[in-house]
């Protein structure tokens, strides 16, 4: 009766309570909190009463709204509070009682004052902050390593733009923001950096333009985990060169700028022989040469796989090791530096395909690929984790490379531990304490990619996950990339043991759409 009296009032209160329901509702809080639901409830007060539903329901839903004040009055999160103090929980206690006399006035008069009451809250609101940010975070580069990254970094409630050379990069999925341009490009890094103003600038790729990244250094901007150890691991000759200078053993070596100085490396360090580009990811470009006739091959290959604009290789000896280890080193602020449980990993062509946590190795051998990666992270410098790689032999560790940022056979991590790898570079460069890190248990992962003979530039789909997450302890990450090519990393399948991730593949196929 009272709703066909008054339409007017009715629609127009309606649409102030949905309003600041809806406002909230897109609200992200730290914790990953999505949902607020004081200014929610405000809509169910709103049917409750004016629709004379009986009064226990009125008195359940007043409750409610109080219940969820609390959010608001006490929060539980660290690091967030509005930054003014007109918050939706008081405004809602206030509704319901305002409402609730209406509804007994039943008067027309004092309905309209109410409503012009509520829009005049309904825009102090607006005015609140969306959320109190922890820490805003400038990501260079977005694929599958940044994205898990982004997800760590916003249940702490960070902000997070995410920058790739491409639009909707697997990290640009998940960010609140995200920035399409050309690393390389100095001017354009600066101009980003500058409108952005980051608290945090992470590089997550190698095809940055990092000279640039040293004098933003320089102009107060922070780099994770140091402009200087991004600098110097994003390049392998310059990485290489450190490390033999800190008296680090590591493999044969010599560069080569043309064909002519491959061919001359070559007989330096001697056959057979790894050849890579001193910049690239994930193993492109890498060949190994077993004959002198292989060196033209070797060379057109390692060109089409190098990032950046950098034409320079490095020929290493090929080591017959007995396997290879991922040590996570985490360099910290003010406190020790400590170790992820060895990781074995698996490559082919120089491209991760597999690695398990933890893997068996020597306590000797792991004492000593420990202090080495100290000496050479100490020297590098910064807070974050770094990715480590050894060669293990019988009886020595011989160092083999370094990534200043979570490293991509780490994503056992996040199966295998009470902090993931992307946790601990999150907890390191924000300076929160990392009291242990423990094994939760042993895990396995292997990678979904595409076959070599699979179209260039193609969109595809992944068949037959149902089928193998139907498997016990399989939990599989697609990274959300939006075309595909030969060999082009896709997803992960995360698990308890090798027998049952191989398995696992198996229901899996990658096919053109």
């Amino acid at each position: 009766p009272f709703i066909s009296e008054a339409p007017l009032p009715y629609i127009l209160s309606l649409v102030t309570f949905a309003t600041k329901g809806l406002y909230f509702h897109e609200s992200k809080l730290p914790g990953g909190t999505t949902s607020v639901c004081p200014a929610k409830h405000n809509v169910l007060v709103f049917f409750v009463l004016f629709l004379n539903i009986e009064n226990k329901f009125s008195t359940f839903s007043f409750l409610l709204d109080l219940k969820e004040s609390s959010v608001f009055l006490n929060p539980s999160l660290d690091n967030f509070t509005f930054s003014k103090l007109i918050a939706p929980s008081s405004t809602g206690v206030m509704d319901f009682l305002a409402i609730r006399l209406l509804v007994k006035l039943i008067s027309f008069v004092f309905i309209n004052i109410y409503i012009v009451y509520n829009f005049k809250n309904c825009f102090k609101i607006i005015n609140l902050d969306k959320k109190q940010i922890m820490k805003k975070i400038l990501l260079l580069g977005s694929g599958e390593l940044g994205k898990e990254f982004v997800i760590s970094a916003q249940r702490l409630g960070c902000e997070i733009i995410a920058c790739d050379s491409y639009s909707n990069a697997p990290a640009m999925q998940v960010a609140d923001e995200s920035k399409v341009f050309d690393m390389l490009d100095a001017k354009k890094l600066r101009r980003v950096v500058e409108e952005v103003k980051p608290d945090f600038i992470v590089p997550e790729i190698e095809a940055i333009r990092t000279e640039e990244l040293l004098r933003l250094e320089e102009m107060g901007f922070n780099i994770i985990p140091c402009a200087r150890a991004v600098n110097l691991t994003m390049n392998r000759d310059e990485i290489r060169n450190r490390a033999t200078s800190l008296g680090i053993k590591t493999a044969k070596y010599k560069y080569a700028e043309d064909i002519d100085e491959l061919a001359s490396s070559v007989d330096y360090v001697g056959l057979p022989c790894i050849v890579k580009p001193v910049m690239s990811s994930s193993g492109k470009g890498q060949t190994k040469i077993f004959n002198k006739k292989d060196i033209e091959k070797s060379w057109v290959e390692a060109s089409s796989g190098m990032r950046g604009d950098r034409t320079k290789v490095i020929v290493e000896e090929f080591i017959n090791f007995k396997s290879e280890i991922t040590l996570l080193t985490v360099r910290q602020k003010n406190r020790d530096t400590i170790f992820c449980p060895p990781i074995g990993h698996k490559q082919i062509e120089g491209d991760y395909v597999e690695s398990w946590q933890p893997t068996n190795i020597h306590e000797k051998l792991l004492k000593d690929a420990k202090n080495i990666s100290k000496i050479i992270t100490d020297d590098l410098g910064g807070y974050g984790i770094y990715g480590v790689e050894f060669f293990v032999l019988e009886n020595e560790v011989i160092f083999s490379e370094l990534s200043p940022r979570p490293h991509d056979t780490g994503m056992v991590t996040m199966y295998t531990q009470n902090l993931n790898e992307f946790d601990l570079h999150l907890r390191a460069m924000l300076g929160l304490p990392i009291p242990n890190i423990l094994m939760l248990r042993k895990g396995y992962s292997i990678v979904i990619k595409t076959g070599n003979d699979f179209p260039k530039n193609s969109s595809y789909k992944i068949n037959g996950v149902n089928k193998a997450l139907e498997l016990n302890n399989i939990d599989i990450r697609i990274f959300g990339k939006e075309k595909a090519w030969p060999g082009r990393r896709l997803g992960v399948i995360l698990c308890s043991d090798k027998d049952n991730g191989e398995a696992a593949k198996r229901f899996i196929n990658v096919v053109k759409k």
